[in-house]
């Protein structure tokens, strides 16, 4: 199992937890919340390079 499969497994069992302990939207909020924030604590240069790498990822 890949390192990206991993922590997406993690991810999925993490929200499914949270769907059982919490309302729905508590659990959404939380799903995408806690992604945007860590987002929003690079540095512009992280910013860029993270952009530049999904993108080739992707296959542009």
């Amino acid at each position: 199992m890949s390192r990206n499969a991993k922590i997406a497994a993690g991810g999925v069992a993490a929200g499914i937890i949270l769907l059982i302990w919490l309302p729905w939207w508590a659990a959404l909020l939380i799903v995408l919340g806690v992604p945007a924030a860590a987002y929003l604590t690079l540095d512009p240069s992280q910013r860029r390079r993270l952009r530049r790498v999904t993108r080739k990822e992707i296959g542009h």
